[in-house]
């Protein structure tokens, strides 16, 4: 095997394959890289038992071959080079890369016993603009659980129906909705659950398009995008019905001014450092909010802001961690609306424009 190819371009397709090396395996090979050249061609993959991913590059590719190679000590060695010219020679399990005045000759690894890509044919695919989807999945993936006792939960429902793209991510604390409206292949609705990690990472790999086609399979769903293709397990079972938590109306709502709010909260929080909890006061009459902690170690703290009320003036305690991730993602835009029961029901903050975010969240003890 010999080949040299362009060491930007070599690292770039090296940060896209990655995702998919395996990090803590005790298999050697699943740490590792497959590179095959052939055909002007360099395509490379990662396995890690659970992704698989596939890029592929043009390269001077003048004798063809394979081998696989440790993706860190690859990674650390291209990262290093000038952007030049890079050759590859590979020949009895040893690798020499040349660049410029720099050689390295690594060991490599039987490449027979590399388990191959998995050929997925897609029962049903879709493809969506990955910008919009990008955008949708930085709201939402947050919420998706870090508990592994509940695979369900760290999946986000994407459903496509009617020219409406949304997305759903709910740990047992909290829910994040939006939606958008996006031309879409008339047909069947699509609905699939999708690791939130995975999404998001595939979202900001360096060789994403402007489309993304989405594919699935009863066990598998596939992202196919220019060069590349991510195949990851599909997260089985139902997801939460989601719907039924929303109430029809609300007692009180309060429209504010999101950097106020954000400027306010991070104010004030900075006492509840012990315990997470900030109070809501809401003052119906006034059009105002008091927002205020208190900490038996640190003090109190207290800040008041003008905005609009519609209804009952009410208290309501919240996770400030929890609401900072809602106003992070509807960060840029104006207005935020809080809908609200009562102290005891969850605080509902909706959020419209290309894209409409509804984020629901339990509320703590007052």
């Amino acid at each position: 095997m010999k080949f040299t190819v362009s060491q930007s371009s070599l690292l770039k397709a090296l940060a896209v394959v990655a995702k998919g090396m395996g990090a803590n395996s005790t298999l050697p090979i699943l740490s590792g890289i497959y590179v095959r050249a052939a055909d002007g061609t360099l395509e490379f993959q990662t396995n890690n038992l659970t992704i698989s991913i596939r890029h592929l590059i043009p390269a001077n590719v003048e004798e063809p071959g394979e081998a696989v190679v440790s993706g860190k000590v690859l990674t650390s060695i291209v990262k290093t080079l000038s952007d030049a010219a890079v050759t590859f020679e590979g020949s009895d399990r040893t690798l020499t890369i040349a660049c410029e005045k720099s050689t390295f000759r690594l060991n490599t690894l039987n490449p027979a016993d590399w388990s191959g890509f998995p050929e997925v044919e897609p029962d049903r695919t879709i493809e969506l603009p990955s910008e919009l989807l990008s955008s949708m999945v930085d709201k939402v993936y947050r919420v998706t659980s870090k508990e592994t006792s509940r695979p369900i939960l760290q999946g986000i429902l994407l459903t496509v129906e009617d020219n409406t793209i949304r997305l759903v991510a709910t740990d047992s604390f909290r829910l994040a909705v939006c939606d958008s409206s996006a031309e879409a292949p008339a047909g069947e609705a699509f609905r699939a659950i999708v690791p939130g990690t995975v999404f998001h990472d595939v979202l900001t790999m360096p060789s994403m398009t402007d489309s993304l086609s989405i594919g699935t399979t009863e066990s598998q769903i596939v992202f196919s995008f220019g060069n590349t293709t991510f195949v990851s397990r599909r997260i089985e079972g139902n997801f939460p019905d989601y719907r039924q938590l929303l109430p029809p109306s609300c007692a009180t709502a309060v429209e504010v001014d999101v950097a106020e709010f954000s400027a306010a909260l991070k104010r004030v929080s900075v006492i509840a450092l012990q315990n997470a909890s900030v109070r809501f006061d809401i003052d119906a009459d006034a059009g105002l909010v008091r927002l205020s902690a208190r900490s038996p170690e640190q003090g109190e703290s207290s800040e008041t802001i003008a905005c609009e009320v519609e209804g009952q003036s009410l208290a309501i305690a919240l996770n400030y961690h929890y609401v900072f991730d809602c106003v992070n993602a509807v960060s840029g835009s104006g207005g935020m609306r809080l809908e609200l029961q009562g102290s005891t029901q969850p605080g509902i903050f909706k959020c419209n424009g290309a894209v409409n975010y509804l984020y629901l969240l339990m509320p703590v003890r007052l």
